[in-house]
């Protein structure tokens, strides 16, 4: 089953679903700087454009075909300067 994220007024949208029994989302981030809390750990690929990624107090750039992986209860500040998309796996 799918499931429709909307985050921050719209300009992060995601597709959720499980595949070979593990959560993840495919979605889409405009530019802007944004938040997010984790629950459990992530992994997130960029597979279009480019993020920046405030990971454990240190920004790094992300370009596609690359990942970045946060611990679960934490959280990361991500930011894209245009358009990008994204899988982020629950691991």
């Amino acid at each position: 089953m799918l499931k429709h994220n909307t985050f921050f007024d719209g300009k992060v949208q995601s597709i959720g679903f499980e595949r070979l029994g593990r959560r993840m989302t495919a979605g889409v981030i405009a530019p802007g700087e944004y938040h997010f809390d984790t629950s459990a750990p992530e992994r997130m690929a960029v597979v279009s454009g480019e993020l920046e990624a405030k990971v454990a107090g240190a920004w790094q750039t992300y370009p596609a075909g690359t990942s970045f992986e946060v611990a679960g209860k934490s959280g990361f500040d991500v930011r894209a300067r245009a358009p990008a998309a994204y899988l982020c796996e629950f691991l």
